[in-house]
């Protein structure tokens, strides 16, 4: 008895630890340039997950995030659809969303998005988040979007419930040099007009978010309007709207 429910137990914890884990990405556009440019970076080619393709920085939702201040709130609609469709929604929820997307981004590209000027954070998680807050720029959310969830389908060995968001590139407040190189994750940066990224190897999914990016650009991205919610169910493919 005692062996077989080490075993159940053994197979329970495999369970969960594929059980999808939040993760926020972040899409830089630059709408200033005409067609407006998106910015990509290329994965190292030795990493196990997606190597050598072209994405946006992002990563898992860390505990450190729901700790982090911001100077401004993510606007309302925004916030809303970001806890449409999950456990426990709540605006603490949806801020550690965004807050992930924007350090993951500092961590990936040395991009600051953020308000300058303004009275640094106060007593910052250790870690990516002091040093975000010593280049004297505070995250400020209110100029985020949401452009599309996704989760990995079951069956894979990574799986993450992944939310896509955008933000202007004028938002970028400072930028830290050294980040991207040879051996780090993103072995390049690329600014790409978006009518040409589809063109670069990528992962289904970020050519997907990019034809969800187009439509929210062509409508002005109107707050209200529904975002796209991609999943597998029993083996079915589902494109749903929040």
């Amino acid at each position: 008895m005692a062996v077989a429910q080490a075993a159940n137990e053994a197979k329970d914890g495999k369970r969960r630890s594929l059980r999808p884990r939040d993760a926020a990405t972040l899409i830089v556009l630059d709408r200033s340039a005409s067609p407006p440019r998106v910015l990509m970076g290329k994965r190292h080619a030795g990493h196990a997950f997606m190597p050598g393709k072209f994405v946006f920085p992002g990563g898992r939702v860390e505990p450190a995030d729901g700790r982090m201040a911001a100077v401004a709130d993510l606007h309302p609609e925004v916030e809303e659809k970001l806890n449409a469709r999950v456990r426990r929604p709540s605006p603490k929820f949806a801020r550690a969303i965004a807050l992930a997307a924007v350090r993951e981004t500092f961590e990936e590209t040395g991009l600051v998005i953020g308000l300058a000027g303004s009275a640094p954070p106060k007593k910052p998680p250790p870690g990516a988040w002091a040093r975000f807050a010593a280049t004297g720029v505070s995250p400020a959310l209110d100029g985020l979007d949401f452009i599309a969830r996704a989760i990995t389908p079951p069956g894979r060995p990574r799986r993450f419930d992944a939310r896509f968001l955008s933000v202007d590139a004028g938002l970028i407040a400072e930028r830290v040099d050294g980040v991207v190189h040879p051996e780090a994750e993103l072995v390049d940066l690329v600014w790409v007009p978006l009518d040409k990224a589809r063109e670069l190897d990528l992962p289904q999914i970020t050519r997907l978010a990019l034809d969800d990016l187009s439509e929210a650009l062509a409508h002005g991205f109107e707050k209200t309007r529904p975002r796209p919610f991609y999943r597998e169910l029993r083996g079915k493919r589902l494109r749903e709207a929040l």
